[in-house]
């Protein structure tokens, strides 16, 4: 009796090895034994300790986040529109939906560093899952767990998974929209384009424009690779494409058709659109860096600033300087070297090979995404490079398994040599960058490399035993810097707006993206090291001092206005409860120029505080007369002095925009009508006492 060999292709055959078989057929996934599921929850469980490990030591972290997502747990308008304040006075400058998780945890579990941070966790251990599936299903289980820990250990997903920025979320759901197309490009089924446009649309509503800058080259993989007929391809794409609009754009409808004045004020927009903030502060003006309102921006049509400006050198090695590298480029030009081996090597597959596309796609998404961070000349921080970071582990994972299974040839076998070698050496060069932290494991990254190199490169004559070492010896040298930067980023507290991952660097000094800033690394709790750029932060109830809180680094008598700008200040028992005295009676408890200022005493009393100006101090809202208004009614009961008020948006004149004169205009009035008190370490102005 003859029998029949019905499995699909195995991932290590060449194309021209494969028998023939149906598109179909040739596009299912790989078998995925059960042998290997421990090993799943090995990876994700060892990730879940990796992001919660300490957790609670940044504090709320970015405050500007964490007192939006205070104020949605107490109201569910703040919660909706994105509300800096419970009171909805203005918006944060992005859309909610990184918020509503936050504000969920916080309205369950009551406002805690903890009930802040954790969701952005266990956000970062869904990701590894979702990339491990994504590579699993065309190049075997070994691939996907490889690509996990490689996403799980890049230093600034380390960050990003324990910090309260948009970008967790963002990232989560740029993988799973990526596996959504992949799952599609296998049988052409419409219900996974459906899903992915469902993906991009909710990941606009996290970070605007950002979430489809790789859009275009998915798109175009689809329309030429997937296994049935061209205009079926496009009716699906343009039913993907209605199902983004829908996911998305309920939400600013609602928004735009709401009247202006009974909603809070868009934060970051400079007439209260949210179209405005998505295509100007957070759009075009990232890429041009006409950014009306910004930080260092420009008003629209001022002309953007060559070479970056105030955000650093733009340019092709721009990710690769001293203030990125550390943060996302460990592995970038492995990735790059073996996208290019997986296509050379899958060159002559039919069109809709599932293994090729799989590179096209996440190929696709890792160069779009690495050229524009190269090259917009808007605001640009570190951290924005955690989008990177599971397009590079995919495509490592992938190259290193194609070419493994391949080594026997001698091409292949150099290649993956080579890979190792390249990675060691340019771990050198970012370790070096540190040369008084742990100055051995440069040198032991290049040993190591260098023997994993030769290893492969003989791989043949060594035999599978020793060939097996040399990869894992070459895994080793890869992610020796990685791995260290990892630890020290998840040992080390962050709080404020803008934060880095790993050690200090020499050549980045007080240099965040470009832009030089006040502040630095000081103590955190517990005599840890802290990463504090700009500022004091106050502690979570109940938690002692924050980092920074009374010992962290001030960086001269500019420390109030940037500080203002990039963290809050540390509030007194004192001034907390002078703020909660009487508090039924208003509005707002309090209001202050600029929101991470708000968001300290926001956050230590859990009343709702104005923050005049938006994050920058910059937005028109209130305008003088509204604040008038408010102060006549008696809805406001304090103005905070200091911070930003006066200072880089104030009476200095360092505004960015025209319309900063707002925050210095109320400034001004509040300084003339209404008497100076110091109560603890916060200057306040009793708005409900002018002076006679």
């Amino acid at each position: 009796m003859t029998t029949h060999d019905t499995r699909p292709p195995q991932p290590d055959a060449t194309p021209e090895a494969t028998p023939p078989a149906t598109s179909a057929q040739k596009n299912e996934p790989t078998p995925n034994p059960r042998r290997h599921r421990p090993a799943l929850l090995v990876l994700l469980l060892a990730t879940a300790a990796l992001y919660l490990w300490d957790l609670g030591a940044s504090g709320y972290a970015n405050q500007f986040y964490s007192a939006a997502a205070q104020a949605g747990s107490a109201s569910w308008t703040a919660f909706f529109f994105g509300s800096s304040d419970a009171a909805n006075s203005i918006t944060v400058d992005k859309p909610p939906a990184a918020l509503w998780p936050m504000a969920l945890s916080v309205r369950l579990f009551g406002l805690s560093a903890w009930a802040i941070l954790v969701p952005e966790a266990l956000m970062g251990v869904a990701t590894v899952g979702v990339l491990y599936a994504a590579v699993r299903r065309r190049f075997g289980a070994g691939a996907g767990l490889f690509a996990g820990a490689l996403l799980a250990l890049t230093p600034v997903a380390a960050l990003m998974f324990r910090f309260n920025n948009p970008d967790a979320l963002l990232c989560l759901l740029m993988v799973c929209a990526v596996y959504c197309v992949l799952r599609a490009l296998e049988d052409a089924r419409t219900k996974w384009l459906l899903l992915a446009g469902v993906c991009f649309g909710f990941a606009f509503l996290t970070k605007t424009l950002q979430a489809w800058l790789i859009l275009p080259p998915l798109a175009v993989v689809y329309a030429v690779c997937a296994p049935t007929a061209l205009r079926r391809r496009i009716v699906q794409l343009l039913l993907g494409g209605l199902a983004m609009v829908v996911s998305g754009g309920w939400w600013v409808a609602i928004v735009e058709l709401w009247p202006a004045a009974s909603r809070p004020y868009i934060g970051g927009s400079q007439h209260n659109s949210f179209l405005e903030l998505t295509f100007g502060y957070n759009g075009l003006g990232r890429i041009n860096g006409d950014e009306a309102g910004s930080v260092g921006g420009g008003p629209p049509g001022g002309g953007g600033r060559g070479g970056g400006g105030a955000w650093g050198d733009t340019g092709i090695t721009r990710l690769f300087t001293s203030d990125m590298g550390g943060q996302i480029s460990w592995l970038l030009p492995a990735a790059f070297l073996l996208l290019v081996a997986g296509l050379v090597v899958l060159r002559r597959a039919r069109r809709t090979d599932a293994a090729r596309a799989a590179f096209l796609v996440w190929g696709g998404a890792l160069l779009m995404t690495f050229t524009t961070f190269s090259f917009m000349s808007g605001i640009f921080h570190q951290y924005y490079n955690v989008a990177l970071a599971p397009y590079i582990a995919a495509l490592v994972a992938m190259g290193a398994t194609l070419l493994w299974q391949r080594r026997a040839r001698t091409a292949a076998a150099l290649l993956l040599a080579g890979t190792v070698a390249v990675t060691a050496g340019w771990a050198y060069v970012l370790l070096a960058r540190s040369p008084q932290w742990m100055p051995w494991l440069r040198w032991t990254v290049v040993a190591v490399g260098a023997v994993a190199a030769l290893g492969l490169l003989l791989s043949v004559r060594l035999g599978r035993r020793l060939a097996v070492v040399a990869a894992g010896l070459g895994i080793a040298a890869g992610l020796g810097g990685p791995v260290a930067y990892a630890a020290n980023t998840v040992n080390t507290p962050h709080t404020g707006s803008i934060v880095t991952a790993g050690p200090e660097v020499r050549g980045a000094g007080g240099r965040h993206g470009g832009m030089i800033i006040i502040g630095g690394r000081g103590p955190g709790p517990g005599g840890k090291g802290g990463r504090n750029h700009g500022g004091t932060a106050g502690p979570p109830p109940g938690q002692g001092p924050g980092p920074g809180q009374g010992h962290g680094t001030r960086g001269g008598k500019d420390h109030n206005a940037l500080g203002g700008l990039l963290n809050g200040q540390q509030v007194s028992a004192k001034a907390k409860a002078a703020l909660k005295k009487n508090a039924a009676d208003h509005t707002w408890a309090a209001a202050a120029i600029g929101s991470q200022n708000a968001a300290s005493y926001q956050l230590a009393t859990g009343l709702p505080v104005m923050p005049i100006g938006g994050f920058n101090g910059s937005d028109p809202s209130p305008t003088l007369e509204r604040f008038k208004e408010y102060v006549r009614q008696g809805k406001i009961h304090y103005f905070i002095g200091g911070g930003m008020g006066g200072g880089f948006f104030g009476t200095k004149g360092g505004g960015s925009s025209a319309s900063a004169s707002t925050s210095s205009d109320i400034t001004k009035w509040v300084e003339k009508a209404f008497k100076k008190v110091t109560i603890g370490n916060s200057t306040l102005y009793d708005l409900t006492r002018p002076v006679s």
